[in-house]
């Protein structure tokens, strides 16, 4: 059996519990893109919303689609309603979401390029989604978590550099190769922006923080250390000097058997698992030096039954006698049917032991 890496007196709430370390008498749990389109009453707010980056700025409805989850499936944790790319809008570069192509930015392309970017107007651009944190740390249950996060500096450099989204992220890993110096520069700033956001996130109300790095897979391993992992410990250790405590997860998707080294290197207290990632080879690599977040397949979700039962089974029996947070190993997709995510709550909170 794995035994908890944090000794100290766990939270009276089973996820920031888990995240300390502790074992809890059920896995706390929650599932990204938890508030989405899948749920008929986010769809209604959408509707009300104008485009999708109005949705993410105004705080009255980016609360209440984080709140809607919670009411009907009683989640351990919500995550703040928001999206990685509002650091890129942030610091001016043109970002907009195009139906059925998703986002779509002014690329930067050169060193050049970063003249481009101002860092002087993010508090203001923000301050609606520290206002969401703060309306959020009012409204949801005492036993709920909440979540704060942004994405990590690999996958948002990867956005601005493409300019939308890619199978391969081609231009940001050429932008690296060509020119390291000018690449890091880029970095450099998505960490310093990306610091003071989640921060401000915290002093806002949030609990926890999570880091996205939902393309840290398109990195070569020869870049993997450079570009996914010392980001990210700059940003845990700067986050935790200015808030002790504050647990970080990490979501390095698609890395693999570098997952080892992100969790020694990193400084987060737990690592988020897509769904490619063995249980057992976790259980025995990483959840021993760590928290382990994960990692259902999302579309055993949208079959439902017991595939998704079986599923969600098997990954509680590898993970559970260590700190461990059920999860999906994505986001959930919009063609989930509802009753389908209300059965697999219903199953953690009285059949996952």
């Amino acid at each position: 059996m794995n035994t908890p890496v944090n000794q100290t007196n766990p939270s009276s709430k089973r996820m920031l519990a888990a995240l300390q370390g502790h074992v809890t008498d059920r896995p706390p749990f929650w599932f990204m893109r938890q508030a989405g389109r899948y749920l008929p009453e986010y769809r209604e707010v959408r509707s009300q919303a104008g485009n999708f980056l109005d949705l993410c700025y105004n705080s009255s409805l980016a609360t209440e689609v984080t709140l809607q989850p919670i009411r009907r499936f009683g989640m351990d944790a919500a995550i703040l309603f928001a999206d990685i790319l509002l650091v890129c809008d942030a610091l001016g570069q043109d970002l907009s979401y195009q139906e059925g192509e998703g986002p779509v930015l002014d690329a930067i392309r050169s060193a050049e390029d970063l003249t481009k970017l101002n860092t002087n107007n993010c508090d203001a651009t923000l301050a609606p989604v520290y206002d969401t944190v703060s309306r959020l740390s009012q409204d949801l249950p005492k036993e709920t978590t909440l979540i704060g996060f942004a994405g990590a500096p690999w996958t948002v450099a990867a956005y601005m550099v493409e300019g939308r989204g890619s199978k391969d992220f081609a231009e940001p890993r050429l932008f690296a190769l060509r020119d390291p110096d000018g690449f890091q520069q880029l970095i450099d700033i998505l960490v310093e922006v990306t610091t003071e956001y989640l921060s401000k996130q915290v002093q806002a109300g949030a609990e926890a923080v999570q880091l996205f790095d939902s393309w840290s897979g398109q990195v070569p391993a020869a870049g993997f250390e450079a570009w996914c992992v010392e980001p990210v410990r700059k940003i845990t250790a700067a986050l935790k000097e200015k808030h002790p405590g504050l647990p970080v997860i990490g979501f390095p998707r698609g890395a693999g058997p570098q997952l080892t080294t992100y969790m020694a290197k990193t400084g987060v207290d737990a690592v988020s698992l897509d769904q490619s990632m063995p249980v057992d080879w976790v259980a025995q690599y990483v959840q021993p030096t760590g928290t382990v977040q994960g990692n259902l397949d999302p579309l055993a979700v949208v079959a439902g039954g017991d595939a998704m039962i079986d599923q969600a089974r098997g990954i509680v029996e590898a993970l559970h006698t260590g700190p461990f947070v059920f999860n999906l190993g994505h986001g959930l997709v919009p063609q989930t049917p509802p009753d389908h995510v209300e059965a697999l709550s219903t199953w953690l909170r009285e059949g996952a032991q």
